[in-house]
């Protein structure tokens, strides 16, 4: 039994993150910091909503804290040190694509929007929203260089011209 557990957890291991694709080492470190700074603003302002009488806000702000919860665990395990599955979190959501931590972190910082929409919500969720459209941007990839666009433009045209002379020519 214990043979199986290790061999799937040398396999879960062996495989490169999948934000390794594209990357560089700076934006990925900007992508975390942006993650930790959406945690905090999420924590503070789910706190100050927390403190209302409306259950409406009451809701967002608990929403917004495991937010904050959420993306400390998977952004910076080391800022939870008693949680023992934080690491093994962190790695899992390392595995994930760029896109799809997009998706997520997006859709987390949307809801309590759309439970609640007060100025302390769409303050609190900007900085995690943006972490969600650093890591699209990212999986969008690097921008092309001009004369590979030059070139695809180019067998573009000489495609048209050719299908051009061949209607051109069956008429005629």
């Amino acid at each position: 039994m214990s043979g199986s557990g290790g061999a799937s957890a040398t396999s879960a291991h062996s495989a490169p993150p999948a934000q390794d694709e594209g990357m560089t080492w700076w934006y990925r470190w900007l992508c975390r910091l942006s993650g930790v700074l959406g945690a905090l603003s999420c924590a503070i302002s789910g706190l100050f909503s927390c403190i209302t009488i409306h259950p409406l806000n009451i809701a967002a702000g608990a929403w917004m804290i495991t937010n904050a919860f959420v993306l400390l665990l998977c952004e910076a395990p080391f800022c939870c040190p008693f949680i023992e599955f934080a690491n093994t979190v962190a790695a899992k959501v390392d595995q994930l694509r760029s896109w799809q931590k997009a998706v997520f972190y997006c859709g987390m910082a949307v809801v309590p929007i759309i439970i609640s929409l007060t100025l302390t919500t769409l303050l609190g969720n900007a900085v995690a929203f943006a972490t969600g459209v650093l890591y699209g941007l990212s999986a969008l990839g690097k921008k092309g260089d001009a004369i590979s666009y030059a070139r695809i433009q180019q067998q573009k045209q000489q495609a048209d011209e050719e299908k051009l002379t061949e209607t051109l020519e069956g008429e005629l």
